[in-house]
């Protein structure tokens, strides 16, 4: 049976400020998106040849049709974010339980990104190498965007706008440089396989390709600081989504088709790249390019961090405490709850390498955040909203669920369960008089 919403005065009212448009939303998109992800994929995806190229048009065709059933989404509802659409659609039990996964999934995330960062950090620091002094760095990285976004979203947007700009330039200096080798013929490119394409191989790489590209809701989670939000989302969504991933199709792919195998093969494929083809000494500055687009990400990340335990709060999901905010509209205390226990969760870890650590939270995070695809998916069927598109985005989410692996999916479905404690609580509390 569905479960009714709480009453009327359980619903916190409250006055959105509304300070990001159309520039600001479309750099939150691509800033999310362009992350650790990009920079790393390259070695990751290299022996699957181009397999890993099909992976890649598949996962970017499937981005862009979750990417518009959430916009037709916003658009019908432009008064909820995307973990809030699926209580619409199916009631307050099922939108918590899409909003808690979420929310663990941008914490997971953080902590991903952060590791990343440090990571990349640790070619010019050789000292972050050591366990204990990387997970203190990364610690120090998230704490550092929160205090950005404790400023408020006009300057998480400024500080989004910024770095985005910043961390196109490998990018674009990759792209140039496929762009003269291959021209030229000084580029090998992997021949074609003669067996074509393998099944097998396009769903494991499919199921990388898509760490990549998570955040093209970012746009639709931040609604509440959006101007004119029906208009600004899907506008920002389909183009931040589209344009980030015809820039990954082609820097990804092109790496790895065109760099030697054992060259590419590194923590750094961009580096070798450009070391490869052009010189040494320009190659020397992409780890600084990396933490830049790291902290980019981190930056759009931890705004949403924020966002998505205050709308649950005032929907009466999560204790009242968590839905104030201060005379910016920044939700000061779940920014820092969140970023306790983002660092929490390194502290844990602390003992695993950066790789080991970067490589089972990014599994993670991507099967939680998988969740919220499927949530959106089923709103749209369920209220009739862009329905051919919501049911091919449906299958295509579930399909990359399943090639995430059983383990990184069976442990987002748990902790998904796990909040449900906390929601019985919340609504406890609210029917308290």
């Amino acid at each position: 049976m569905m479960d009714s919403p709480p009453p009327a005065q359980d619903v916190i009212p409250h006055r959105p400020v509304r300070t990001l448009g159309l520039a600001a939303c479309i750099a939150l998109v691509m800033g999310n998106m362009i992350g650790s992800g990009v920079f790393l994929l390259p070695a990751a995806l290299a022996p699957f040849g181009w397999d890993a190229v099909a992976a890649w048009v598949f996962t970017i065709a499937g981005s862009l049709i979750l990417a518009f059933v959430i916009a037709r989404l916003t658009v019908a509802m432009p008064d909820a974010n995307a973990a809030q659409m699926s209580a619409r659609a199916y009631g307050p039990l099922a939108g918590f339980a899409i909003g808690w996964i979420y929310w663990l999934s941008i914490i997971i995330t953080n902590v991903t990104i952060a590791v990343a960062a440090t990571a990349n950090l640790s070619s010019l620091l050789p000292a972050l190498n050591r366990p204990g002094m990387g997970a203190l760095c990364s610690i120090g990285f998230i704490w550092l965007t929160t205090a950005i976004n404790l400023r408020g979203a006009h300057a998480a947007g400024t500080a989004q706008l910024v770095t985005t700009i910043i961390k196109v330039i490998p990018i674009l200096v990759v792209l140039v440089l496929l762009a003269l080798t291959i021209g030229r013929g000084t580029a090998e490119i992997v021949p074609f396989p003669a067996q074509g394409f393998t099944g097998s191989g396009i769903t494991a790489a499919a199921a990388l390709t898509l760490w990549a590209l998570l955040g093209f809701e970012s746009a639709s989670v931040a609604a509440d600081k959006v101007k004119d939000p029906a208009r600004t989302v899907p506008r920002a969504t389909m183009i931040g989504t589209a344009v980030t991933g015809l820039l990954y199709l082609f820097v990804c792919s092109g790496i790895a088709l065109t760099l030697p195998g054992a060259e590419s093969q590194t923590g750094s494929p961009f580096g070798a790249y450009v070391t490869h083809y052009w010189s040494a000494g320009p190659a020397s500055l992409i780890a600084t390019f990396v933490v830049i687009s790291c902290l980019g990400a981190l930056n759009g990340w931890t705004l949403l961090q924020g966002e998505v335990p205050l709308a649950m709060a005032r929907a009466g999901e999560l204790p009242a405490w968590l839905a104030g905010t201060d005379a910016r509209g920044t939700p000061v205390r779940g920014l820092i709850l969140s970023s306790i226990l983002a660092s929490l969760l390194l502290v844990a870890n602390s003992l695993q390498g950066l790789v080991a650590l970067f490589t089972a939270m990014a599994l993670l995070a991507t099967s939680a955040t998988l969740w919220l695809y499927v949530g959106c998916a089923l709103a749209a069927l369920r209220l009739r909203i862009a329905l051919p598109a919501a049911a091919i985005g449906l299958a295509y989410a579930c399909w990359t669920l399943w090639g995430a692996g059983l383990i990184p999916s069976g442990a987002s479905f748990l902790l998904m369960a796990g909040g449900l404690p906390f929601y019985w609580w919340a609504r406890r509390t609210s029917a308290t008089p």
